[in-house]
């Protein structure tokens, strides 16, 4: 653990549109984390076949979207937008194809500043392709190699931010979720992801440095927004998906260790944890990602964050307009009203009310009040490393959600309280040695899913 103390030690200097370490696009300027909150819209093309003969036509939606999306964002005078673009994984095997479409995007922006002097940036995130084998091939191969050679293309082409939502450690994290085994959980993501994470955000930002782009950080997708959909479709307990919420904070901030200067990627709701420890700024999703997912932390969400995110929508056309262009709109409206309040000197009333619309009704989004963030990313700094982290961290995440949901702090059903208190059990039966534990949980896997080497092991 590179960090020892917080960026952010005061709860209440958490806000929305602040971090202690803002970022300044290469492209235009706009400054991430410098005191406005941003919209970022995230898009994809159409339910279509990605192959040579539709290539035309998959390039086509590109072209639109950052047309009339950045129109509208002109007309409606927002002070700076990002644009990411998440590539399908035939992007990814493709890096000829999202070169071409970074460059759409960034002639787009070009034409747009041109015409209203909108400055914008591009996040461009692939695809992480290592997992179409199995068990996978993670630090050797085919499909490394052009998720390393994507990076190269588009990084050279002029995108500003680099991200990725990561799988190492997936493997064995996704049957450990469904079992709620709170044990096999923590190897996944301290022991098999982090290492992975150390491997790969090595080269990121190694290709970041050499091109110009900013290293801006992964996401815990995978893991975390797995087990909180999970919950959402009552297969999982809530209380379970939390803690596995906090504890993919372990595994995220290898990539800001290796060099990661954020902002944060949407869809990590990490985020507000790496920011306290950190001081990087962050991007995040709620209400207006509901096109993407469903969740219980729709406002929460927004009370730390520097960008605001749609997490993802189709090139449709709906009533009003294409969808990216309506999202466009939403997002512009909702920043326009942060930053207004915050003008004014209510950007602290709005956050608390962000965060007590959602904090007393769920464990998910409890975990997010801003004491609690500020406790989480204490316990994880304090702790001597990965492993020890992710012990101490999802022992006071259940102690914490434990003690709220007896004096009603937030909403936890009985027997989520007698299985938080499983939680805490099992980690204090955890070996303290780290090398024990890997051999504790090996004797209990299916070692057939995934290749020890390829994490060093």
């Amino acid at each position: 653990m590179l960090y020892k103390s917080l960026a952010i030690s005061n709860p209440d200097d958490l806000i929305f549109g602040t971090a202690p370490k803002p970022v300044v696009t290469r492209n235009y300027g706009l400054v991430i984390g410098g005191g406005t909150l941003y919209p970022e819209l995230n898009f994809t093309v159409p339910t279509m076949k990605l192959e040579p003969a539709t290539l035309k036509e998959m390039y086509g939606h590109y072209e639109q979207i950052v047309r009339e999306a950045l129109k509208r964002a002109g007309e409606l005078e927002s002070p700076g937008v990002v644009l990411e673009c998440e590539t399908l994984p035939q992007q990814t095997e493709f890096p000829e194809w999202s070169e071409t479409i970074a460059k759409i995007l960034l002639e787009g922006m070009a034409k747009e500043n041109a015409r209203s002097g909108l400055k914008s940036a591009l996040r461009f995130t692939p695809n992480d392709n290592r997992d179409m084998i199995r068990p996978p091939l993670m630090r050797s191969g085919y499909q490394l190699e052009r998720m390393l050679e994507t990076f190269e293309r588009v990084t050279k082409a002029g995108a500003d931010l680099i991200s990725i939502e990561s799988i190492g450690g997936k493997e064995t994290h996704d049957e450990s979720l469904i079992h709620c085994a709170i044990d096999e959980v923590i190897f996944a993501l301290s022991i098999l992801a982090t290492r992975d994470m150390k491997f790969l955000w090595g080269k990121i930002v190694e290709i970041c440095k050499k091109n110009g782009a900013t290293p801006a950080g992964d996401s815990c997708c995978g893991f975390a927004n797995t087990a909180m959909v999970l919950a959402e479709q009552k297969l999982i307990p809530n209380s379970f998906s939390a803690v596995v919420r906090v504890l993919g904070t372990v595994r995220a901030i290898v990539a800001i260790e290796e060099g990661a200067k954020g902002p944060g990627k949407d869809c990590a709701y990490e985020n507000p944890f790496l920011k306290v420890i950190t001081g990087n700024p962050s991007s995040g999703e709620g209400k207006t990602a509901a096109c993407a997912h469903l969740s219980p932390l729709g406002n929460i969400a927004a009370a730390y964050t520097d960008l605001w995110s749609n997490e993802s929508v189709q090139n449709i056309m709906l009533l009003g307009s294409t969808a990216p262009t309506a999202y466009m709109e939403q997002l512009i409206y909702d920043c326009r009203l942060y930053n207004g309040l915050k003008q004014y000197g209510h950007g602290k009333v709005l956050r608390d009310m962000l965060v007590r619309s959602d904090a007393p009704l769920d464990s998910r989004a409890f975990v997010f009040r801003p004491e609690n963030v500020v406790l989480f990313g204490k316990t994880i700094v304090e702790s001597k490393d990965y492993y020890d982290a992710a012990k101490n961290v999802s022992k006071i995440v259940a102690q914490t959600i434990l003690t709220a949901g007896e004096t009603g702090g937030t909403r936890v059903s009985k027997p989520e309280l007698k299985y938080l208190k499983k939680i805490i059990d099992t980690v204090d039966a955890l070996p303290k040695d780290e090398g024990a534990f890997i051999e504790k949980i090996l004797a209990k896997i299916d070692k057939s899913k995934l290749k020890l080497e390829e994490y060093g092991l």
